[in-house]
């Protein structure tokens, strides 16, 4: 009976530390209320980095062109495409003054690495407030710059947005990209909300020129493909110079991958960065990942064998009302209700993934942002 008793126990110490991370952590961003910030009228690059884009810009570019903002440019890098990407660019150009587009040939240095074209693309801005999207992405309103920018001030020279996936009806896999993005992104904006910003999605995240001059620009990781948004925030990122805005206005909307596959190999690339990540982020990630493989492990056992069953159970019971209250109130905020339906498969089934993830960087190394 005394290994049935340290598993209980253990288990108790899981079930404390999920508290921690939900009740400590997480529920700075699920209470939290988004600040009005004031409206801003200073000269803002948006810059989109595009490898292979071009059906893409024609369906999304127009949605950039549309802000309500009175001092924008768009720059736009083409990083050596095969496609009519960079035709595209120079449609769009052709109509409208205020695009600059940034033609990126490969350099055997820097070969498939996103981080070169975007340095190119940085250099070639105009202005010191920089705003970054995806070719893939939307702004959900026409005040997606506004808001942006608005939470910029003499301090806070970096601002993380959220980065939202399309809905696909009926599509389990879609609901699974979208649940590992509402819990991550509840991750990161919470982390940030309590003065430690350790990671943003370059599908919706601002930053100074000035700051990013400072830092030698992803010089310190430009070795690995991914990175250019969550390795370069977390090198620079402070309580002091960060700020976050998830007002609803300020979201993107991006393509979500359509096969397992193919989400996979982009988890790899996202996942390979997180080696490069501070020491204490890395075990503050690592321990709650840890957390939720021992609660599902040691609840399926010890339920399995009725060994303090009642206890258990109520433990059980617990551990997913917080999850389903902390994530519920993060999915409101983030439109990202209807996952909660299926909150305890999609998390042990992203845990699973997770897993598989990690095994198989430690195999080989995925490579080229596309």
């Amino acid at each position: 009976m005394l290994i049935f008793d340290v598993l209980f126990y253990s288990f108790i110490v899981v079930i404390i530390v999920q508290a921690f991370y939900y009740l400590g952590i997480f529920q700075k961003f699920a209470f939290s209320k988004a600040l009005k910030a004031v409206p801003q009228n200073f000269p803002v690059s948006v810059i989109i980095c595009a490898k292979n884009e071009a059906e893409n810009l024609r369906e999304f570019l127009p949605s950039i062109l549309q802000q309500d903002y009175p001092n924008f440019e768009i720059v736009l890098i083409n990083d050596s495409s095969s496609d009519d990407t960079l035709e595209v660019m120079e449609e769009f150009k052709s109509s409208h003054d205020f695009i600059k587009i940034v033609d990126v040939k490969n350099v055997e240095a820097f070969w498939g690495n996103k981080k070169y074209a975007l340095t190119l693309g940085i250099k070639a801005a105009k202005n010191k407030h920089l705003l970054f999207t995806d070719a893939d992405c939307k702004p959900v309103s026409n005040q997606w710059i506004s808001e942006m920018c608005s939470h910029f001030s003499y301090t806070k020279c970096i601002v993380i947005g959220y980065g939202a996936y399309q809905k696909i009806k009926g599509s389990l896999l879609n609901k699974l990209i979208r649940y590992e993005t509402l819990l991550t992104a509840t991750q990161y904006l919470s982390y940030a909300q309590i003065g430690i910003p350790y990671m943003a999605v370059g599908r919706n995240l601002a930053y100074k020129s000035d700051t990013f001059y400072e830092a030698r620009g992803f010089m310190s990781h430009i070795d690995l493909n991914s990175g250019d948004d969550d390795l370069f925030v977390n090198e620079i990122a402070t309580s002091k110079n960060t700020a976050v805005c998830v007002s609803p206005e300020s979201f993107t909307l991006s393509k979500p991958k359509t096969t397992f596959s193919s989400w996979i190999l982009q988890k790899r690339r996202h996942v390979s960065t997180a080696q490069r990540y501070k020491t204490k982020h890395k075990i503050a990630l690592g321990l709650f990942y840890v957390s939720q493989v021992l609660f599902w492990a040691l609840a399926t056992l010890l339920l399995s064998i009725q060994y303090q069953w009642m206890i258990v159970a109520g433990l059980v019971g617990f551990r997913f009302l917080m999850a389903y209250t902390i994530l519920g109130l993060s999915a409101k905020k983030l439109n990202e209700k209807d996952v909660l339906v299926l909150l305890p498969f999609l998390e042990l089934f992203l845990i699973v993934v997770q897993f598989f993830i990690f095994i198989k960087n430690l195999i080989a190394k995925p490579h080229h942002w596309k």
